[in-house]
């Protein structure tokens, strides 16, 4: 369940249930968003563009990189992949402005640059939640790109293979059922709808829906020919990395019992041998927590890779960084058992002697390297830095992208210690915008505790005058609010708001104690924590005590939910995607494992998941609550806003629902987005403002 916050992890039409605008309400969608004058407006917001899957050419010259947009035209999202080179002089578009690309990844030779596309004419999926995605390969040098892949039902993933003449890729089972469509439509025969038949204990997934037996595994392809199916089962199988010869794969599986009874992946190996006509497995960690993101050493002698040793502590144990022998049947070392944050993502330097890997430490995210003999740890971004990917060459350069309070997400490069940004992705959009005045904030919360926050001034803040001010609650519930730019406090304290971005207990940067206070209390440490942060800023003449409001996305409307039912001093709520009645989600939401880790069995530890429900003191609120969320959302469902609403309208509070069709838990289509910016916006000028 860990509901990350999908502004970051995280919206004009909608639909409005139980209600009709403006007629029953005195709350209507008004606005444009519009900050003052200098300030950052929701069209802004709109047009902002984000980098991700970083890759840096093997010599080192240039960094591959998708970038998303929003086209409000078409009222669609866009990936498009770009290059640029290292001094950030020269950037082109490597592939077409309207059509999808994803996953740009270098042949070893630096020839030719490959990525995920639409397959045959490049349109998208009549179903855009069954990938048809194919491998396409460009030339560095210019021309078209050239379909490398035939699959029907599309490529998840691919890899170069260490001498670029195969590829590895990642492919779900097909479908009989879309094989048999296919040929209906062929025949010009009608399709009809069939039963879904479930008999798996984990049956539905966000953006997926009811789950089959179906499963991703591995291929090898030449090129030529039909690409040959080396792992099988009624497993998953996923982020596969080649070894440095070339003659296994190191990848990640759940494969012990049922593996949606348990979290216990591990890392395995296959051979690659593709002459041998088997291709056997080779277990290589036995922990009984997850264990994911293998990386080889370049002897191909050890594979360094994030592991969970307290299984039983759920999301809120501590995610270390462990090597072990390749070979399997070792023991793990752990390099960071000292260190007590959450690592992400190692990958092994060229000489083998270092590790590189991100981590979340206290509103940060720095990328840090580790030794790999004694685990000796040096930050590579040192201050206010969140790295969100890295990717390393064997000459030592680095690709990056980072952001900072001021900076959305870019592409920098460092080359011997010196840290260079060579994209500017918003800078003309932000030209001239003036930006909150961010500042962290420490106050003894929860058993006295010092919980830290991010503070957003609005531009031309006046010292000594209380503002009207607006919690905004993170998703997790084991994450954190960080150092990169937030678009929703700058948005807030650009129309005015003081924004306080709060990383109460459970947050993620500040060790395993401070985490998983919140096992089985969600929401008492933490609503203490912002109950504690409220009374700070009214009592220093920060914030005006008399305007203040409250709200999240995921888990940070739950806690939204729950702060609702303790506290009447918030003046106005919007609760986004989130759960007030647990028992009633169990078996309907996707984290039934979940659930039985931390609660137990809902229908024999009633007590403990009653003592925590926020639905049995829905009597108590008296906040004007907006409730949002996707109608497909499986992850949190809508079921639990729409039980919300229901007691918030009976009761003569305030409220209205907000339900977007076809979205998911994150909000996708760019109308929408627009929407729920200005729906924020609205709902606390009318009652936190009182305008």
């Amino acid at each position: 369940m860990i509901y990350k916050n999908n502004d970051n992890r995280f919206l004009k039409t909608c639909i409005v249930a139980g209600f009709l605008l403006g007629t029953t309400s005195p709350f209507v969608l008004a606005s444009n968003g519009e900050a003052n004058s200098s300030g950052l407006s929701v069209d802004k917001l709109m047009a902002l563009q984000t980098p991700k899957d970083i890759q840096i050419s093997p010599e080192g010259e240039w960094v591959a990189y998708v970038v998303s947009r929003n086209d409000e035209e078409k009222d669609k999202g866009f990936t498009q992949v770009w290059m640029t080179s290292v001094d950030g002089k020269v950037t082109v578009p490597m592939t077409a402005s309207y059509t999808n690309a994803s996953s740009p990844r270098w042949n070893p030779d630096g020839s030719t640059l490959a990525f995920l596309g639409e397959r045959g004419d490049g349109k998208e999926s009549k179903e855009p939640e069954k990938s048809r995605a194919q491998v396409w390969i460009l030339d560095r040098r210019g021309g078209e790109a050239q379909q490398y892949t035939d699959i029907k039902q599309g490529v998840e993933a691919f890899a170069w293979s260490p001498d670029g003449t195969r590829m590895l890729l990642t492919i779900r089972d097909p479908d009989p059922k879309d094989l048999k469509d296919e040929e209906a439509r062929k025949k010009g025969e009608e399709v009809k709808p069939e039963p879904w038949v479930i008999d798996r204990l984990q049956f539905k997934q966000d953006y997926v829906g009811y789950l089959n037996r179906l499963r991703t595994h591995f291929y090898l392809s030449n090129g030529e020919g039909e690409p040959v199916q080396i792992t099988s089962g009624d497993y998953d199988d996923n982020d596969p990395q080649w070894s440095p010869d070339g003659s296994r794969i190191a990848f990640v599986s759940k494969r012990e019992g049922d593996p949606d009874a348990n979290d216990n992946s591990d890392v395995w190996t296959v051979s690659s041998d593709a002459d041998a006509g088997s291709y056997p497995l080779v277990q290589v960690t036995t922990n009984k927590g997850s264990d994911k993101s293998p990386s080889w050493s370049p002897d191909g002698k050890t594979i360094s890779y994030t592991t969970v040793t307290e299984p039983e502590k759920l999301w809120y144990a501590t995610e270390n960084l462990a090597v072990i022998d390749a070979s399997g049947g070792g023991t793990a070392k752990i390099l960071t058992a000292s260190y007590d944050r959450m690592v992400f993502n190692p990958v092994f330097s060229s000489n083998g002697k270092s590790i590189y890997f991100t981590a979340d430490d206290g509103g940060n995210s720095p990328l840090v390297k580790a030794n790999a003999s004694n685990g000796k740890l040096t930050v590579v971004t040192p201050g206010d830095t969140v790295v969100s990917e890295f990717a390393l060459n064997k000459n030592g350069t680095m690709a990056t992208i980072q952001s900072s309070h001021h900076m959305p997400f870019d592409v920098f490069v460092i080359k011997k210690g010196k840290s260079t940004r060579v994209s500017k992705l918003n800078d003309a959009l932000l030209d001239g915008v003036s930006l909150a005045r961010i500042e962290r904030m420490k106050v003894a919360g929860f058993n006295n505790e010092m919980v830290e926050s991010f503070v957003y001034y609005p531009p031309g803040h006046e010292s000594g005058k209380a503002y009207p001010t607006i919690f905004v609650l993170h998703g997790g519930p084991v994450g954190q609010h960080d150092a990169a730019f937030d678009v929703w406090g700058q948005m807030f304290a650009a129309n005015g708001y003081i924004a306080v971005l709060p990383n109460p207990h459970g947050s993620d940067g500040y060790g395993e104690p401070f985490t998983y206070t919140l096992n089985r209390q969600w929401g008492v440490s933490d609503f203490a924590d912002v109950d504690a942060i409220a009374d700070h800023l009214v009592s220093s003449g920060i914030s005006d005590g008399d305007k203040l409001g409250v709200g999240g996305w995921s888990y940070g409307g739950i806690l939204t939910n729950y702060v609702i039912t303790k506290s009447t001093r918030f003046k106005g709520a919007v609760t986004g995607a989130s759960e007030v009645n647990h028992r009633a989600n169990y078996g309907h939401d996707i984290y039934q494992l979940a659930w039985e880790v931390e609660m137990g069995l809902p229908w024999e530890d009633i007590e403990a998941w009653e003592s925590m429900n926020p639905f049995n003191d829905l009597g108590k609120v008296t906040t004007p609550t907006l409730v949002i969320g996707g109608k497909e959302d499986w992850n949190v469902p809508i079921q639990n806003s729409e039980q919300l609403y229901q007691v918030l309208k009976r009761r003569g509070i305030e409220t209205q629902l907000v339900v977007y069709p076809g979205e998911f838990h994150g909000i996708k289509r760019p109308s929408f987005v627009r929407d729920r910016y200005n729906r924020y916006l609205d709902w606390y000028k009318t009652y936190v403002k009182g305008e």
